[in-house]
């Protein structure tokens, strides 16, 4: 059995990451005054955060059915007898949904695992992926496996501005208004399927204590009696200087003892939403 993985790139994963792991990638789509683009196609972050940051006018959408379904399709011809894919969380976009709905016209060659995850949680749900798929497990037991598992993780992301978050329309203008003059920075947990308030904080230093709290505090809680030796710390960010995310993920990695903290940029598709400068942490378990 040979079974191919497939993710979009929500995961962190570009089309030149992917090929050096052997793992095939839609590319988000983000359309900038009105022209698509494809992260990591022709998207660079550079060009985005430069757009974003002159007041370009920037939305997301759903990868087209034709394209998601082209790379489906050339996968299969590959020679692979199988594939499973591995979208971001049916709780933050309907993209999974849409992609369930074309996968019924594979016959059970193309398997969609709706594994509640993004950012660097659902790049670990790929790797795991290709360690059983390197087992040779058949795409339909990969998505039974990340499927069980899919809540074995958790993220915390805390934004610089209200800017983009307002924007997006998931706060009031009210409310940006009010918290760009008091510095109020809001910290947001991703739980699976949802989307949620954790906390607030003045100031981002404030805000990255705030967040190593949250997971610390999920170390005591969610992790207590759990199999240490399975469960990873990630760190992920849209800094627009490597050395901002270095620091960041060193800051953490000193929080966490013991562990080796890896860090991912958030893809362009999310930063639309985060804007720049946001950071993020987080758990998850390794299969």
């Amino acid at each position: 059995m040979k079974t191919a993985v497939v993710t979009d790139s929500n995961s962190g994963i570009t089309a030149e990451l992917g090929r050096e792991l052997g793992v095939y990638v839609v590319p988000m789509p983000v359309m900038i005054d009105g022209k698509t683009y494809y992260e990591g196609v022709n998207l660079t972050q550079e060009a985005f955060f430069q757009s974003q940051m002159s007041g370009g006018d920037i939305t997301t959408s759903q990868p087209s059915p034709g394209d998601v379904m082209d790379l489906w399709e050339r996968v299969l011809d590959e020679g692979y007898d199988d594939l499973v894919y591995i979208p971001m969380s049916s709780g933050l976009s309907n993209s999974c949904a849409s992609a369930i709905i074309l996968a019924r016209d594979y016959d059970g060659k193309v398997q969609v695992a709706d594994n509640h995850r993004i950012s660097v949680t659902q790049y670990a749900s790929v790797l795991d992926a290709l360690k059983l798929a390197n087992e040779g497990k058949n795409a339909l037991q990969i998505k039974e496996a990340l499927e069980a598992a899919a809540y074995d993780a958790s993220i915390y992301i805390a934004v610089d501005t209200l800017e983009f978050l307002k924007k997006g329309g998931r706060i009031t203008p009210a409310a940006a208004a009010i918290g760009g003059v008091l510095n109020i920075k809001p910290i947001l947990s991703i739980q699976g399927d949802r989307l949620d308030a954790y906390a607030k904080a003045r100031g981002m230093k404030r805000c990255q204590a705030k967040l190593i709290e949250a997971l610390k505090n999920d170390f005591k809680e969610r992790l207590s009696g759990a199999d240490m030796s399975k469960v990873r710390v990630g760190t992920a960010g849209s800094f627009r200087r490597a050395e901002d995310a270095e620091a960041w993920r060193l800051e953490v990695s000193e929080a966490f003892p013991g562990f080796d903290v890896v860090y991912g940029n958030l893809g362009c598709s999310i930063a639309t939403h985060t804007g720049p400068e946001a950071r993020g942490l987080g758990f998850y378990k390794v299969l």
